[in-house]
């Protein structure tokens, strides 16, 4: 026969030590939470600066791409209406070819000497003769030229295609690049955002008195330029003082490295080209005790940073996303050489 007496209660003792267990659990894992490693602001920094860093020199290999890209499109361009324009000289010699061999049926295909012969006026018939000799001549420089002309357009299609293989082999380079720039910028945006509100608007601030220094209180020293150019070139970048980093941009309300020294240079008539490893080309190269205001400045060992001279050891550039177009002591970055345009 079944029981039917109530299940035992526990014993309020054995409920304290339960309870008093519970509550050291709950504890320890509050303080295992709060002994958890905060991240380092300091370390979050460096975090952060070196993914900057990294997203220019994909910046200046994106801008790389884009600019063969350009050259790409305008030469496939060029090729593809040279070939529409080759294709109407084809038709147009073959349409002439075509009249020459009507002309010349509708006269006959006897035999020159038979038909001498048969002629009752043999002076009529060597007058026709040499006509016809010379359309038959007409005719093979007409095929001569259509040879020509069609050796000439297959080469100009065999070159089109493979600038059109180029151009998507770079357009998918170029995305690649893009999505690589993409990444480190966010990965910086998440790493600042396990800062706090505070903590981020202090390291803001930072950013903008180091800015504001660099732009009202530095020292450039009374070096003078090595050429009007240099001089107008730098004058002109002084004007961007402030403008945002973007990358991939040329200016002029905002600019990359290589966006803001080619910008300057082209306010004072020179054209450099894209990218920062080109613009390494663009002169003579020089040491650092050579530097004269106005000459560029290369850092870092593949070149992937460039900025202005500006005097006293001050580069002016624009440093990176987050920071707007400033001068800045050359010692902060691995300078490489100058470059006197």
């Amino acid at each position: 026969m079944a029981s039917h007496r109530r299940p035992k209660q526990p014993s309020r003792t054995r409920v304290s030590v339960l309870t008093a267990t519970a509550a050291a659990a709950v504890a320890l894992t509050s303080q295992a939470a709060q002994a958890a490693p905060k991240q380092d602001k300091k370390d979050v920094k460096e975090q952060v600066d070196r993914l900057y860093e990294e997203a220019e020199q994909a910046t200046e290999k994106y801008n790389g791409a884009k600019e063969k890209q350009e050259k790409l499109e305008k030469q496939v361009g060029d090729l593809q209406d040279n070939v529409a324009r080759g294709q109407e000289d084809l038709n147009k010699l073959r349409d002439s070819l075509g009249s020459m061999a009507t002309a010349q049926y509708r006269t006959g295909g006897i035999d020159p000497s038979v038909q001498l012969l048969l002629s009752s006026d043999p002076d009529t018939y060597l007058d026709k003769a040499s006509t016809l000799d010379q359309v038959t001549g007409k005719q093979a420089e007409a095929l001569r030229k259509i040879a020509d002309k069609q050796r000439t357009l297959k080469q100009q299609r065999e070159e089109a295609s493979t600038k059109l293989q180029d151009l998507a082999d770079t357009r998918k380079a170029l995305g690649e690049k893009k999505k690589d720039i993409q990444g480190k910028l966010t990965k910086a945006r998440n790493l600042l955002n396990t800062l706090t509100a505070q903590e981020r608007a202090k390291m803001a601030q930072q950013e903008k008195e180091r800015a504001n220094r660099s732009s009202s209180r530095v020292d450039l020293g009374s070096e003078v330029p090595d050429s009007q150019r240099a001089a107008a070139a730098l004058a002109a970048a002084k004007t961007k003082i402030g403008s945002p980093y973007v990358w991939g941009a040329t200016g002029p309300s905002s600019f990359d490295c290589s966006g803001l020294t080619g910008w300057a240079y082209q306010q004072a008539g020179v054209q450099l080209p894209r990218i920062s490893q080109d613009q390494a080309n663009a002169g003579t190269r020089i040491g650092r005790g050579e530097l004269k205001p106005g000459d560029l400045v290369l850092f870092y060992g593949d070149l992937h940073h460039i900025g202005l001279y500006a005097g006293n050891g001050q580069v002016l550039h624009a440093p990176k996303p987050g920071a707007g177009v400033r001068f800045e002591s050359m010692d902060n970055m691995p300078f490489q050489f100058g470059v006197r345009v």
